[in-house]
């Protein structure tokens, strides 16, 4: 049986789910744009539709939320490559694991210029968060490659460099996508060229890996 008090804290807690998406989709536009030096928290405000104070309530500081949209988007890349874990096929796993990266290319285009902005400037946010939660998964990432090496599923090759290489392919729709706009006639790709710009990334790595 629900009492009105009940219902009162539901709504609190969904109004505050919203409040916090609203927020962090604009900071991640905001800090995209702007860097962390040149975004202010009353221009993610004002962006999310949020009063200042709000922006202050949910997240303590400009550093925290920082923080948190770049490890929340960091965290959504980490996990597809779940299906390391998923299937011991290496075509399966890197077939899906490079689509995946291709599709956050273009749906959260900024959120890949964060991370470059981030990393191109010495991660001076992040440095724990690379040595305590990236590194860790790109050695799990790289055990599970070589015992495909080992049990002849895949080619011998460096699983880091390869790593290295998905990476900067993949975010390269994201990161550049001025450039590309602009070799392909001043328009950004259309959703056709896009998948068909994903079916060769995907199979030009496939074969990079002798797969």
């Amino acid at each position: 049986m629900n009492y009105p008090a009940d219902n009162v804290a539901v709504h609190k807690a969904s109004i505050r789910r919203e409040n916090v998406v609203k927020i962090l989709e604009a900071a991640e536009s905001v800090f995209a744009e702007k860097g962390f030096k040149g975004a202010s928290v009353g221009l993610i405000a004002e962006r999310a539709n949020i009063p200042k104070p709000n922006v202050y309530y949910y997240f303590g500081t400009k550093e925290e939320l920082y923080r948190r949209v770049i490890e929340d988007v960091c965290s959504i890349w980490l996990h597809a490559a779940d299906t390391f874990d998923e299937t011991n096929d290496p075509r399966t796993a890197i077939r899906e694991y490079v689509a995946s990266k291709m599709d956050l290319a273009r749906q959260r285009p900024n959120g890949s210029r964060l991370w470059a902005i981030e990393m191109t400037s010495g991660a001076p946010f992040l440095l724990d968060y690379l040595e305590n939660t990236v590194k860790p998964w790109l050695l799990s990432r790289e055990r599970v490659m070589d015992k495909w090496i080992e049990q002849g599923k895949l080619k011998p090759l460096n699983a880091r460099y390869f790593f290295y290489m998905v990476w900067a392919t993949t975010q390269n729709y994201a990161d550049f996508e001025t450039q590309i706009n602009i070799m392909n006639g001043g328009a950004p790709l259309s959703d056709d060229q896009f998948q068909d710009a994903k079916n060769h990334v995907v199979q030009m790595i496939l074969k990079s890996a002798g797969l």
